[in-house]
């Protein structure tokens, strides 16, 4: 990366997507502040080395899951869940159904989980004016379409003024974090061609990003019946998901302001990264 892209990686034994939203420029000619929001693949093979680090140099006090229950319930309790200073936080960017829907129903799994229970999300409505973008495109705006409210929820998660760090992840850290921060980052200030920059950064490792999800059989299945390639993460496909919100919305934060997320909220996850 060049100087004025300074290395944000987060170097980990469990992770393979960590990084660091601190250095990005802003509009005004400030940068985001390091050490507040981190953005993750997911964190169920952190070593007790990792955990150490995390918690006690780089402060990580909040997890924000956006997993679907059924994903948590397979990959089972992660590391961090036994830190007493770090909060876990979950908010499912995909459809659901069942009773089986927040994080209090999956840190002890009950014995009589129904029957069929890891098929549980509910399919993807696609919006008649969406049908001809590509599938990654139509996957982010069905987020921001079916489930606003979680998007938002995260993102008021984000913005609360906790000590320490957080960090926002799901199982690969591009998709449904990607689009988290990218709205994350628009609120903070930084122009959509360092966003687009930032989603594509996971391009470099994808690689060792889809050898990892490929060893757990939650995700296993997907990643060998794909090739790596459809898996990249693409510029245009962020540059398309910004640009769509300028045609219809003035902009990510006029698609916030309509679902609810202020400028109150939105003051606050600026000074949240901004520092």
């Amino acid at each position: 990366m060049s100087a004025a892209h300074p290395d944000r990686w987060i170097r980990l034994d469990g992770t393979t997507n960590m990084r660091d939203l601190g250095g990005l420029p802003t509009n005004d000619g400030g940068r985001t502040a390091p050490g507040r929001i981190l953005r993750s693949d997911n964190l169920q093979t952190l070593s007790a080395a990792d955990v150490r680090r995390l918690v006690g140099e780089l402060g990580l006090r909040e997890v924000i899951d956006l997993r679907t229950t059924a994903e948590i319930l397979l990959e089972g309790r992660g590391p961090l869940r036994d830190v007493a200073e770090v909060t876990h936080r979950h908010f499912s960017l995909l459809p659901e159904r069942g009773h089986h829907t927040d994080v209090f129903a999956v840190e002890e799994p009950p014995e009589d989980l129904p029957e069929g229970w890891q098929e549980s999300l509910l399919p993807r409505q696609v919006a008649e004016h969406d049908e001809g973008e590509s599938p990654a495109v139509r996957s982010y705006l069905g987020y921001l379409g079916q489930r606003s409210d979680a998007v938002v929820a995260a993102l008021r998660a984000l913005a609360a003024p906790v000590p320490g760090a957080a960090v926002v992840h799901c199982a690969a850290g591009k998709d449904r974090t990607g689009v988290v921060v990218a709205l994350a980052l628009a609120v903070t200030g930084v122009p959509h061609e360092e966003i687009v920059a930032d989603y594509a950064l996971t391009a470099e490792i994808i690689d060792a990003l889809v050898a990892k999800l490929a060893a757990s059989p939650t995700y296993a299945v997907d990643m060998v019946t794909r090739d790596v390639d459809s898996h990249t993460p693409r510029a245009e496909t962020m540059e398309r998901v910004l640009g769509l919100l300028d045609e219809r919305h003035g902009g990510p934060l006029g698609w916030l302001e309509t679902h609810g997320f202020g400028a109150d909220e939105q003051a606050a996850l600026r000074a949240r990264l901004r520092g």
